[in-house]
């Protein structure tokens, strides 16, 4: 098993498309007008609108609903990444902050409450998880 993507829906998926290739730099891949994919090396950050959800099953998904999932994505610089995101990112959960395993993180939410995660490994330890 190979897990390919995640996927959010949205009931603005141009502003949400908007959101993530800023944060990311990466253009997304547009399929459908209802459905956008940003490809990164590492694995594929979906995005499909609330009119997507009804054919997997009506009602199976509800967009700006999560509460447990946090995107997570590796940078160089996290406090770069800070300072570049500081005037357009509306929602910090918090600045960039050392964890006791050894990431510096950003925590922050999207236009629809999802959490995203950036971080920076800064110890040998850290940096040896993603080495490679």
């Amino acid at each position: 098993m190979k897990l390919v993507s995640i996927r959010l829906i949205t009931d603005d998926i141009q502003r949400l498309v908007s959101f993530y290739q800023h944060v990311t730099g990466v253009e997304a891949n547009w399929a459908t007008p209802d459905f956008a994919e940003i490809v990164t090396p590492a694995g594929t950050l979906a995005i499909g609108s609330t009119r997507t959800v009804a054919l997997f099953a009506a009602g199976s998904a509800h967009p700006a609903d999560n509460h447990t999932a946090i995107l997570e994505f590796l940078v160089p610089d996290v406090d770069a990444d800070y300072r570049r995101l500081r005037d357009t990112v509306e929602d910090f959960v918090n600045e960039p902050t050392t964890m006791p395993w050894g990431n510096r993180s950003l925590l922050f939410r999207d236009p629809d409450g999802n959490l995203i995660n950036l971080f920076t490994p800064v110890t040998a330890q850290a940096a040896a998880k993603f080495a490679g």
